[in-house]
């Protein structure tokens, strides 16, 4: 993993007339985003991948360079992996095995010459499967198969397969058991120490207040709060989302 990640916003106007945001956020920390449905959290988010055209400058810097994010080719080249909300119309591929699943994003690194090598992708598929607990029959069994959570499951490691130096998650444990939440939670907290940044929208303030170290309080799609240590209480993360002192 590249030392010294960091990510630039400035600018970043989510509507028009809208206050711009600037923003860092580095290799090693845990960054949450809260607010209230159609607040602008998620246009932040997708903005970050490169998803959307709001104005202003997005560029990821770490010892390899710094690159503008323009898009969302752009991201991916850069090294940012985004994992959607809903994984069933924007995340899997329901016709696929799950093997498929994993693999799509990362075809190249199982090629061998000019050929695919069912071997190596498999290796890889069960170091991830291992690394995340995921609890599926064969690999070429239909995803559908699978549980939301290892749906889930399937889904991280697509992306984190890929290696990526920032990690974007849209409300990731969105439907899943408690047992799979606190996985990707330990998940999430060691991708982190090994000095990823990781970026983490999410409907439930106690998810954040647990997982991260700052968070982002949108409301009328302006960034109006951040809060970080001591100030990061429930009743603070809720009065900034509702435009009132805590």
């Amino acid at each position: 993993m590249p030392e010294n990640v960091v990510l630039d916003v400035s600018g970043l106007a989510l509507r028009a007339g809208a206050a711009p945001i600037v923003q860092t956020i580095r290799g090693g920390e845990i960054v949450g985003l809260a607010g209230l449905d159609g607040h602008g959290q998620d246009r932040f988010l997708t903005r970050l991948a490169g998803l959307n055209n709001a104005t202003g400058q997005v560029r990821l810097r770490s010892g390899g360079g710094e690159r503008a994010i323009t898009g969302f080719a752009e991201a991916e080249r850069a090294g940012i992996a985004y994992v959607p909300r809903d994984r069933r119309s924007t995340g899997i591929f329901p016709s696929l095995s799950i093997l498929d699943n994993f693999a799509i994003a990362t075809v190249a690194r199982d090629k061998r010459g000019p050929l695919i090598s069912p071997a190596a992708r498999r290796a890889r598929y069960e170091a991830w499967k291992e690394r995340l607990s995921i609890v599926a029959p064969r690999p070429d069994a239909p995803i559908t198969t699978l549980s939301g959570g290892n749906q889930q499951k399937v889904l991280l490691a697509r992306a984190l397969a890929r290696e990526p130096r920032v990690l974007l998650l849209n409300d990731p444990t969105r439907g899943v058991d408690v047992a799979t939440r606190h996985v990707l939670y330990d998940l999430f907290r060691d991708l982190a120490r090994e000095g990823m940044a990781l970026v983490i929208l999410s409907s439930e303030i106690e998810e954040i207040l647990v997982l991260c170290q700052r968070v982002l309080v949108f409301r009328d799609h302006e960034m109006t709060a951040s809060f970080s240590g001591e100030a990061m209480r429930t009743e603070t993360v809720i009065a900034a989302m509702f435009g009132r002192a805590a």
